[in-house]
């Protein structure tokens, strides 16, 4: 019965893929409109009259010193000064039209995720205030509440919940601005396992039954200059002893303008592996992490210092090469160079060793295509790898290997991105050389030949309002020599149900059912848990990657 309930998070998908054919939109022919008002008066037209000459001139005069800017700006190329004040005051508007993009990655023809999407769009030039000079500079402090409202250009949502409204600070000259938001996680947890920091793999995850708040994310990202844009984002968390820790999940630079489709990345990053691990926790479509990304790749995700550099290939559908390399050390590099708990790491004593070369760096490629079956269908296809060392030998080696592929339905009539169906899964398979720990403390050496999946679909059914279901399994290689506790083969059920009061908040309830398997040490077990969650962001969050 459990393997007939995974194997329909195939069959589903697939399913809905094959019953999607494209019906021809309605054409409605324009309604007459029939004026009811009366007939306009001589002096109503001479108002109107008088109301257009007035526009006719303050456009000609727009024009006009459109004209002079430019003969400055051709009399400042010509003779190497500057024909603009030294030092003047930056316009938000240019600032927003004049941010580099990133050239190295291909915008995506379908939108993938609800919350990956912002565009950025110009507010309607208006014509002066009551009182304010129609010949200010831009850029100018504004000086009235109509200069506040359009002296810059708003960031609208296109894909519904989680993209924000506002637009970002200016920083700097017209080139830079800069993104700064808040995102703060709770839940409320009650598991029938006392030790719910036992069960969830995830550090994000809720770890105690009652409140837990393990994830408020202050995030910042913009443009650097005309060739780099840099992002940060430094976390927050409460341990289940109210204590607070803090870490720096990312902050990296990355070109914006290398020519042939590249671009590199270098600093603090999340990994490139599969779909879930290079994402944030507020962009997940379930409160946990799935248990084969977090018992392989760790809790924290596979993520470190190192540089990265990615191919887009001139290509008619979206294809990208990406080859990163990173220390691989510590929590964050789970099945690398971690030297584990108390220096014990699967049972043995760990060596913490220093670099010792390039064998001892992660080394994680990925390659991904992404089409359209049709103009309300998306695919995404990837595969990924991570090879390095590990601590448990002095040359015991660790290799994943990753598959993921992602389907989206979105209806032709969507409204802020919903309707939708969203299907996305991912398999792993992790070869594990456990040698004999520090100076040969364990008796014996291990290759264990573990693997593991997810499969979860989505359905956005109404405006704001989505469920989910999701299904997980892990295999661990059993041993007669090695007891611990992530080495126990499990499977999991999962659904939730989510509501997006704005593009601001949202609020989750989530049901999860472990079964734990026996092996050689353990006994089998169920455990049952319930999380609702919320969340809320304020400021203007970067898109994320398609």
């Amino acid at each position: 019965m459990k393997k007939i309930f995974l194997v329909s998070f195939w069959v589903f998908p697939v399913s809905f893929v094959c019953s999607q054919e494209s019906a021809p939109t309605a054409s409605s022919s324009p309604r007459q409109i029939v004026s009811t008002t009366n007939p306009a008066t001589a002096g109503d037209v001479e108002a109107l009259r008088q109301q257009v000459q007035s526009l006719t001139e303050t456009v000609k005069a727009l024009q006009q010193q459109v004209k002079d800017q430019q003969a400055a700006l051709e009399k400042a190329n010509l003779t190497g000064e500057s024909g603009l004040p030294e030092n003047p005051e930056p316009s938000p508007i240019a600032g927003a039209e004049q941010s580099p993009t990133p050239s190295g990655s291909a915008a995506p023809r379908f939108p993938t995720e609800d919350m990956s999407v912002v565009s950025s769009t110009m507010a309607p030039t208006a014509s002066p205030a009551p009182g304010a000079s129609p010949n200010q500079l831009p850029g100018g402090f504004p000086t009235t509440d109509t200069s506040v409202v359009t002296s810059a250009p708003e960031t609208i949502s296109t894909t519904g919940a989680g993209a924000s409204l506002t637009q970002p600070i200016t920083i700097g000259g017209s080139k830079a601005y800069m993104n700064i938001s808040l995102d703060s996680m709770f839940a409320l947890a009650y598991s029938s396992a006392a030790n719910l920091n036992d069960i969830e793999v995830g550090d994000h995850d809720p770890q105690q039954r009652g409140f837990n708040a393990r994830n408020t994310e202050l995030a910042f990202d913009g443009a650097v200059d005309p060739y780099f844009e840099g992002s940060a984002n430094i976390v927050f968390l409460l341990d289940n002893d109210n204590e607070t820790e803090v870490e720096l999940e990312e902050a990296f630079l990355q070109t914006t303008s290398l020519p042939y489709n590249l671009q590199l990345k270098a600093g603090q990053f999340l990994a490139d592996f599969g779909r879930l691990n290079p994402t944030h926790p507020h962009t997940w479509d379930f409160a946990d992490t799935p248990l084969v990304n977090g018992l392989f790749l760790g809790p924290d995700g596979l993520r470190g210092v190192g540089a990265q550099a990615s191919w887009t290939l001139p290509v008619p559908w979206y294809s990208q090469f990406v080859f990163a390399s990173q220390n691989g050390r510590g929590e964050s590099g789970f099945s690398f160079r971690n030297p584990g708990g108390n220096g014990v790491f699967f049972d043995r004593i760990t060596t913490d060793r220093e670099a010792r070369g390039l064998q001892d760096f992660v080394w994680i490629p990925r390659f991904e295509n992404s089409f359209n079956l049709s103009d309300t269908q998306t695919v995404l296809a990837g595969v990924s790898g991570a090879f390095g060392s590990n601590e448990t030998g002095a040359d015991s080696r660790t290799q994943i290997y990753g598959a993921d592929l992602l389907y989206k339905w979105k209806s032709s009539h969507a409204d802020a991105g919903f309707p939708f169906v969203k299907w996305q899964t991912e398999f792993m398979y992790r070869r594990y050389e456990a040698g004999h720990g520090a100076n040969d403390s364990f008796p014996v050496a291990e290759t264990f030949h573990d693997w593991g999946f997810y499969s979860q679909v989505l359905w956005g059914f109404k405006k704001g309002w989505s469920a989910g279901i999701r299904g997980d399994y892990v295999h661990m290689q059993d041993s007669m020599y090695t007891d611990d506790l992530d080495r126990q083969s499990r499977w999991r059920l999962t659904a939730d149900l989510t509501w997006y009061p704005t593009e601001f908040s949202k609020i989750r309830l989530q049901y999860n059912q472990d079964f734990l398997k026996e092996n050689f040490f353990l006994s089998a077990r169920e455990v049952e848990s319930v999380f609702l969650q919320w969340e809320f962001i304020l400021g203007s969050h970067g898109a994320h990657k398609f």
